[in-house]
């Protein structure tokens, strides 16, 4: 089997590219999604085959060893994630230093995306395959945690969702009619028709093969029958930021003294691949309810803000988002009911590694982030933690205060704050950077040292940006589309 295309992992970016690629009819397309589909349904998709179900390595900071959400199946993590749609702020883009993927550069791409009615028209996309705004009706205790923010001097934002603002607004969330729309409900369904478009789901891929320098194919599992298929013009690789460097690793392209060390044939030493790992930390504080709090109606983070921490320079680092119900590290105890202010650190100076746990190509993956390997990070979050519980403290919230739960009053100085955090340790579920411009792939996103191969998703971020990830990856998505089309 042949085919012009082959798109390795079907979700955000992979959805983008397949639906992006098929739109010249002279292209023959095929999509390999290790997964199947189903109906999403969040926060329960984690307890469920759509969710790889992957931990952590145990980390140097905290002993311990935490889920790591990604998606699995048809629209991957954006069918699994909570759904807000935020851009980072301009400067972490402009951060990334890489010619042709700045803020300026990058964002017709973001707006190609997205159809964002209400938005400015000359930063939002108004006619994109996505339909993203904010919550139509917010949950009433959110709009006081917002008033609170205020009132603690923050700035409100216009449009926290742009990329352009720092202060406290409504996101956008990628919900349309009420419920979920992921990028194959945007991208893949529009395209079902196409006859020059495959989708092959539960089809994990083991492999890709170089011949001469090229990348010419993939090997996959279908039905328990392994399949090779070859690529006439490029394979892009779409796996997200842990399936794409482990794909590679297990390919024999990576670090060669890992390979070798883990019984894999160094086909290309590439020392970067599945490093530069970063994520964004959370933690919160949760409060125990004065009143019944009403029954959440969209998907319980309907309000964030943006700021700077004691060390930003010159860009924000810190986001505090408002969360109807209690949302904390499964480690903690805490009350049934209730709210949270949760913080997370956006800009980490922590990195860490993807490596492989054998040759086996179906053996999970060892991922470190190294969460709080830099003291930065950590001395970030106590004051991201301060600066929740003042908004926490705010009269807009007198009349749903009914007790700081966790940490708890009792714990205020930074050496408790710090314990607290390192108890509390969780992710974001934004993994990105394994695949970075510069060290892996070239600045329209080709393998180094080897043709026919690119990788277009989060992993080749060279730092993290300071927003939730997806609408970046989308962004990137469409850009790698245009760059593959263009050659």
């Amino acid at each position: 089997m042949e085919y012009d295309y082959v798109v390795v992992g079907a979700g955000t970016a992979g959805s983008v590219l397949a639906a992006r690629l098929s739109e010249d009819p002279g292209a023959s397309v095929l999509l390999l999604e290790a997964g199947g589909a189903g109906a999403p349904a969040w926060p329960r998709l984690l307890g469920t085959s759509r969710n790889w179900g992957e931990r952590t390595a145990e980390q140097a900071s905290t002993g311990t060893s935490i889920p790591l959400a990604r998606g699995r199946g048809l629209g991957g993590s954006s069918a699994l994630n909570a759904m807000v749609f935020t851009r980072g702020h301009r400067s972490s883009y402009d951060a990334w230093t890489a010619k042709g993927w700045g803020f300026d550069d990058l964002l017709p791409y973001l707006k190609r995306s997205e159809r964002a009615p209400g938005r400015d028209a000359r930063w939002r996309g108004q006619s994109g395959p996505l339909t993203v705004a904010p919550a139509a009706e917010p949950n009433p205790v959110l709009e006081a945690c917002m008033e609170a923010a205020v009132e603690a001097g923050h700035r409100r934002a216009d449009d926290i969702s742009s990329g352009l603002e720092e202060g406290f607004g409504w996101p956008d969330l990628n919900i349309a009619g009420g419920r979920r729309q992921s990028a194959a409900d945007a991208y893949l369904a529009p395209a079902s028709g196409r006859g020059n478009l495959r989708v092959v789901t539960d089809a994990p891929v083991h492999r890709v093969l170089i011949e001469r320098g090229r990348c010419a194919g993939v090997t996959y599992t279908a039905a328990g029958e392994q399949v090779t298929v070859r690529a006439a013009r490029e394979v892009v690789l779409a796996a997200g930021a842990i399936g794409t460097p482990r794909l590679l690793l297990s390919s024999g392209i990576g670090p060669s003294e890992h390979l070798r060390e883990m019984g894999v044939e160094v086909v290309r030493n590439l020392p970067g691949v599945g490093s530069n790992l970063q994520d964004h930390v959370m933690a919160g504080l949760v409060y125990a309810p004065a009143r019944p709090i009403p029954t959440p109606r969209n998907n319980h983070g309907e309000a964030l803000g943006l700021l700077r921490g004691p060390d930003a320079r010159d860009e924000p680092d810190l986001q505090i988002i408002f969360v109807d119900v209690p949302s904390h590290s499964p480690a903690l105890g805490g009350p049934r009911h209730g709210y949270t202010i949760r913080v997370s650190l956006m800009r980490p100076h922590s990195r860490g590694t993807v490596r492989l746990a054998s040759a086996s190509p179906t053996a999970p993956p060892v991922i470190d982030p190294g969460y709080y390997s830099d003291a930065r990070d950590l001395n970030t979050m106590v004051a991201g933690l301060r600066a929740a519980r003042e908004i926490g403290r705010a009269r807009a919230l007198d009349g749903w205060r009914g007790g700081e739960m966790l940490p708890g009053v009792e714990v205020r100085d930074r050496r408790a704050l710090r314990a607290y955090l390192r108890a509390g340790l969780a992710s974001y579920f934004h993994p990105a950077g394994t695949c970075a411009i510069g060290p892996v792939v070239d600045e329209e996103l080709r393998v180094h040292g080897i043709e026919g191969l690119r990788v277009a998703d989060a992993s080749v971020m060279p730092s993290i940006v300071s927003g939730n990830t997806d609408a970046t990856v989308y962004g990137i998505a469409e850009r790698a589309a245009e760059l593959i089309t263009s050659t």
